[in-house]
């Protein structure tokens, strides 16, 4: 039984350890590098922070999701700081999200910056999903989103011929 317990608590740590590898820096020019690796591809960038009252509720729905859903190009960005990064790490574990490779943290002294590299329009509420399509278009919500929202905008941009909205 205390073998079990043990290789449990190593396999734990170990899903902690790749999740924290997975964690990026999330600096100026960081936007760009996101879009670069996404070209012409659809994607859901979903920003939130570990103070927000509704992420995890979207985290949640987003770590089921992309489990039924693993075409589904997701990139999640946490608006808190790197020192923040053992508790943002431990957070996309326990709602499944710990293997994204696409996973940030922002990571600069002055984060109104980073917002406005984002959008200019967003002045920091989350959470904030931003729905890309193939030609990176997008559509933006903010609060919650929900889960047939998301089936619905995957399905359309599958639908949609590379480059067609």
């Amino acid at each position: 039984m205390m073998h079990r317990l043990l290789f449990v608590l190593l396999l734990m740590v170990a899903g902690i350890a790749s999740a924290a590898d997975n964690l990026r820096p999330f600096v100026s020019g960081s936007m760009a590098q996101i879009q670069e690796e996404y070209a012409g591809k659809p994607f859901v960038m979903f920003l939130w922070s570990l103070s927000c009252t509704y992420c995890p509720t979207e985290l949640e729905m987003l770590g089921k999701f992309k489990q039924q859903h693993p075409e589904l190009n997701l990139v999640l960005i946490a608006t808190d700081t790197p020192e923040d990064k053992p508790e943002v790490v431990s957070h996309l574990a326990g709602y499944g999200l710990s293997e994204i490779r696409s996973s940030w943290v922002f990571a600069e002294d002055m984060p109104e910056r980073l917002r406005f590299e984002i959008d200019r329009r967003w002045y920091g509420e989350v959470p904030r999903t931003y729905f890309y399509d193939q030609t990176h278009e997008r559509l933006v919500r903010t609060g919650l989103v929900g889960e047939a929202f998301v089936k619905e905008w995957l399905a359309l941009v599958s639908q949609a011929p590379s480059g067609d909205k």
